[in-house]
């Protein structure tokens, strides 16, 4: 379509040769044949017309990009690496609740399937706890909630928020009283935590992330703690499954991989490792990151040495890297690099992260190799 400026000029040559032919030439001289005149006028109006089309597209092709420029992806939820659409990960702080582990009394958990990392130390008698944060995601109810362990100051150091205890020995609550978290205990949780009658305690304490996270804590939103890749992770040894042998066979977890869903099923010697709302625990990534515990492995005050630097092995996307861990400071999350040094990454999701000691054994099962395509005839 031409435009306003491109007529114009069309008419203006137009003009000029019709005033060309009228004038007097001189003698000798011809006037411009009336077929030349069509032809000049001819391509004018096409070049108007071009001209008129490029400028159209190339606003079209302006607006496109534009269009393509403002479009954002939306942001990450920091302790999953999982996409946040809307935006309430970013607002708000890590809540970090203790939760029982007994296998009788404890079993099976609320709400712990919703947890963005769990970590599963070894706690007196060589029993385990585990600590879940929430930050993504907020269960109705969460529990049953336990007390605190010296260990759980170097776990939340990094990232703060609110801490969720039952109570604790004095020992390990003036732990926790040096770490940058808003302790919320049994006495002083309020609505944010209630007993049920229907179960003994002290297995009976439950919690309301809902309103922890209504008291505060900071950082909002808290720091990482794992890097994520943004493709399908291939490094490492396919497995089909890792087992870790902690003293009492009834705390040992196996992680199985499976496929379909890309996430490892956790069980235990009683079987498969379920939650009260009927689903199986299956996290994106397991940990495996053996620890010393100063004062003895299963003894009241033991406290797992979280700062320094270890060994390490790494689950996700159905294989196995092995590397190390190190950590220079409490106040710094725990780094994890591979063999050539290079950054350990985890596939976005769930995270659940074990603490053997480091004198028990972690055996890991290899998948069997790809068959080899059959010979042409």
């Amino acid at each position: 379509m031409k435009g306003p400026s491109s007529w114009r000029r069309v008419r203006s040559a137009a003009s000029v040769l019709r005033t060309r032919n009228r004038s007097s030439v001189a003698p000798g001289l011809l006037r411009t044949p009336p077929l030349l005149s069509l032809v000049i006028l001819a391509a004018l109006v096409v070049s108007g017309c071009g001209s008129s089309a490029a400028k159209q597209t190339k606003g079209a092709k302006k607006a496109a990009a534009t269009s393509t420029t403002t479009a954002k992806a939306p942001p990450a939820a920091p302790l999953t690496g999982l996409p946040d659409p809307t935006g309430v990960a970013q607002g708000r702080s890590v809540v970090s609740i203790k939760i029982d582990n007994d296998s009788s009394l404890a079993r099976p958990q609320t709400g712990i399937e919703q947890a963005d990392i769990v970590w599963d130390e070894v706690v007196e008698g060589e029993a385990t706890r585990f600590l879940a944060m929430f930050q993504s995601q907020t269960p109705d109810v969460v529990g049953p909630v336990r007390s605190v362990r010296l260990t759980d100051p170097l776990i939340v150091w990094p990232v703060g928020g609110v801490f969720a205890f039952s109570g604790g020995a004095k020992y390990a609550v003036d732990g926790i009283s040096q770490a940058p978290v808003k302790r919320i205990d049994e006495s002083a949780a309020g609505n944010a935590m209630f007993r049920d009658s229907s179960r003994n305690p002290p297995h009976n304490l439950y919690a309301r992330p809902a309103d922890l996270f209504g008291m505060g804590g900071e950082p909002a939103p808290p720091p990482a703690l794992f890097g994520y890749s943004p493709t399908p992770i291939t490094a490492g040894v396919a497995v089909t499954s890792v087992h870790i042998s902690f003293s009492y066979r009834e705390f040992a977890p196996t992680y199985t991989w499976d496929g379909a869903s890309g996430t490892w099923l956790r069980s235990t010697l009683a079987g498969p490792f379920m939650t009260k709302s009927g689903k199986q625990i299956a996290p994106v990534n397991v940990i495996v990151l053996p620890a010393a515990y100063a004062g003895g492995v299963g003894k009241i005050g033991a406290e797992a040495q979280l700062v320094g630097q270890g060994a390490v092995k790494v689950f996700t996307n159905g294989h196995e890297i092995d590397g190390t861990w190190s950590r220079a400071d409490k106040a710094q999350r725990i780094e994890f690099k591979d063999a050539a040094g290079k950054p350990i990454l985890l596939t976005r999701g769930s995270t659940w992260v074990e603490l053997p000691d480091i004198s028990y054994p972690i055996e890991a099962v290899p998948a069997a190799p790809a068959p080899a395509p059959a010979a042409k005839p």
